[in-house]
């Protein structure tokens, strides 16, 4: 037996609402330029819209003109999402409070998660979004995901409940490490004063 082996998420459907409101939220407030739009090819009452979240990649919503908003918390049962959390930089991220406030979006002002800042609010249908913004950038040639990992053996090694900054920088140096050659014979930290 072997793997279907991903590659990436190559994009996330939702169902919307009308189509006015899908594109007010998903271009005017977080951004994501709408780039095509066609009949949903399953159901062709339905619109199929086409918005990039940043990355190149995807999320698409169908929409209904017969269909409104309705903030409603959605329900939390097994297999049902619980949220989806969009990359930010820190800039933005320390802006969001302001913008979402100026629109009157109730949210649960900034989250400190150790390796990265969180501001969580509803969609106009009252799916949870999370902003998300990490506090650092992995060495060249590295991903946020190799850092982390590191992070979460060394956290496990330290026994630490959460992965903390110490956990963070370790985790770089140890990767950066690994990657750059050096003409050193001894590479391990020095006071040369």
């Amino acid at each position: 037996m072997r793997k279907i082996q991903s590659q990436g998420v190559h994009h996330i459907t939702l169902v919307g609402a009308d189509r006015q409101t899908s594109i007010d939220f998903w271009d005017g407030v977080l951004g994501m330029p709408f780039v095509f739009e066609q009949p949903n090819l399953d159901n062709p009452n339905e619109g199929h819209l086409y918005f990039d979240p940043g990355d190149g990649r995807l999320i698409t919503i169908f929409t209904d003109e017969t269909r409104t908003t309705k903030m409603t918390r959605l329900p939390q049962n097994p297999g049902q999402v619980h949220h989806i959390a969009f990359a930010v930089s820190q800039a933005s991220f320390w802006q969001a409070v302001d913008r979402l406030d100026q629109r009157k979006v109730k949210h649960s002002g900034p989250k400190d998660r150790g390796f990265m800042d969180s501001i969580y609010f509803r969609d106009p249908l009252g799916l949870l979004i999370e902003l998300a913004s990490y506090r650092f950038e992995p060495p060249a040639g590295a991903t946020h995901t190799d850092v982390l990992t590191a992070a979460h053996h060394i956290r496990v090694a330290a026994g630490a409940a959460t992965i903390e900054q110490n956990h963070i920088a370790d985790a770089i140096e140890q990767i950066a490490h690994a990657k750059a050659q050096s003409l050193s014979s001894d590479r391990s930290a020095k006071n040369p004063f």
